[in-house]
């Protein structure tokens, strides 16, 4: 079962995250990315495929900048409905911490000359280590890649945007992130916790 993984994880009477299902658009793939500040800030890049979301986790956040090549942990499968989740995952529960859609929206493969459905001809992608596709979102919009490293861990692959209109010379996924943002304040709390009491 493709969500296995996912389901075993979690304490669903802890966490308010989804349970695992399976679920497809009507119309379009669509993809998000999740700002995920859990024992380390990153950021969770997922695209839908077969009733769920292929997940990798990126570090560094993706970038608009051909030059920056962002590593991407690919993760277990997440359920469809997770592509909405924001909120905070309890301590104790796997992937602890404040979880927010920092961008969304479709996506497609580069590949329109396939003979495939978009579906399929990203599957073979995927299977064969080396995805090609356009993102329609608010923030991430033009041509990625997500590749395969070779000779090193399996789930390594690399996050990398194509040269083509919508390209920077310079970018960080950080930059106007609110301060009001759900992982802005959580982090600002982490980081400055409410001093103790003085003793009498």
């Amino acid at each position: 079962m493709a969500l296995k993984d996912y389901n075993d994880k979690r304490k669903f009477d802890e966490t308010t995250e989804p349970k695992g299902k399976t679920k497809k658009s009507d119309d379009k793939l669509i993809f998000v990315i999740q700002r995920h500040a859990a024992s380390r800030l990153h950021y969770d890049f997922r695209l839908e495929m077969e009733g769920v979301l292929k997940s990798w986790a990126v570090p560094k956040g993706p970038s608009l900048n051909p030059d920056d090549k962002r590593l991407a942990m690919m993760v277990e499968d997440h359920p469809y409905d997770y592509k909405d989740f924001e909120g905070n995952i309890p301590e104790g529960n796997y992937g602890a911490g404040q979880v927010e859609v920092w961008d969304s929206g479709t996506y497609e493969p580069l590949d329109q000359a396939s003979k495939l459905s978009d579906e399929k001809e990203l599957l073979k992608e995927l299977k064969s280590g080396s995805l090609k596709f356009i993102l329609h979102g608010k923030k991430l919009k033009g041509e990625f890649a997500l590749v395969k490293m070779k000779n090193t861990d399996n789930n390594a692959w690399l996050l990398i945007k194509h040269k083509d209109k919508f390209a920077k010379d310079e970018y960080d996924a950080e930059e106007n992130v609110s301060p009001k943002s759900l992982v802005s304040k959580f982090l600002e709390e982490k980081k400055s916790p409410k001093s103790s009491k003085k003793k009498s």
